[in-house]
């Protein structure tokens, strides 16, 4: 049959980005200790296309995802998907990007009782041709931040409330991996107190006075969050975005911010 897409095109229009998005697929993760987790991922898939060309070849795409959707990936899996994508469509710079929602286990601090915390993670990998793979690991944490101001200035109490860190890090993923778990327990650590699932009363009682005793501006939460990543030797760029959703204002404050490691 007649193969439109590779018909010649006219118009001299080269287009950077041309593929699949918001399709919906599951994949099995790879989890620290020789654990995977099937999630359900939102992805988008693109390549270039040359202007020579009417169309590519979308059927491609789906074809691609679905061989790999059978096994069990991670960081160092995505460049050998992205190598089949340039070859199978005969492209010189592939893009992916896999949204999805990962769960963690959580121990409750007193009374130990388990359950399970979902988080946004994501995986955005981009490639040209005879290059290295470019790679960036996405991973959204809530946690709990307590007010300096408003210990310090108040008879009772302190306005408390829930906040989000969206943490992005670029690392060499042939060389090292930097496992979800273990970014989220290094995140949580400079939070006013991690968030849990479970807690009873007993619970309730230490995250509470932990946050009380732990006060910190959304501009704290950004600087310890900076000098954590900082400690991770494999990482050479990362981008932090803290947010915390007032409990006392109709606002929420905000913090950003982006280093270039190396």
């Amino acid at each position: 049959m007649k193969d439109v897409q590779n018909i010649f095109d006219s118009r001299g229009i080269s287009i950077q980005k041309v593929g699949v998005n918001d399709v919906h697929l599951p994949f099995l993760i790879k989890g620290k200790n020789n654990t995977s987790q099937s999630v359900l991922a939102k992805i988008k898939f693109t390549v270039d296309l040359s202007k020579e060309y009417k169309g590519t070849h979308m059927s491609r795409f789906i074809e691609i995802l679905s061989e790999w959707n059978q096994k069990s990936i991670y960081s160092n899996d995505i460049e050998s998907l992205l190598d089949d994508a340039l070859e199978k469509l005969s492209a010189n710079t592939v893009y992916l990007q896999m949204d999805f929602k990962y769960f963690i286990e959580k121990v409750a601090p007193i009374s130990l009782k388990k359950s399970v915390l979902d988080l946004d993670c994501s995986f955005i990998a981009q490639k040209a041709i005879d290059e290295n793979v470019d790679f960036i690991l996405g991973v959204n944490v809530p946690f709990t931040s307590l007010c300096p101001c408003s210990k310090e200035i108040s008879k009772y109490g302190a306005h408390n409330q829930r906040g989000l860190m969206k943490v992005k890090v670029k690392y060499n993923a042939s060389k090292d991996l930097i496992w979800i778990e273990d970014l989220v327990t290094a995140l949580e650590g400079q939070a006013c107190s991690p968030i849990y699932p479970l807690l009873k009363r007993e619970d309730e009682k230490f995250v509470t006075e932990t946050a009380y005793e732990n006060p910190k501006f959304v501009e704290d939460v950004l600087r310890d969050l900076v000098i954590t990543l900082r400690t991770f030797e494999c990482i050479n760029w990362f981008d932090i975005e803290c947010e915390n959703y007032e409990s006392i204002h109709n606002h929420n404050a905000y913090a950003n911010y982006t280093e270039l490691v190396k």
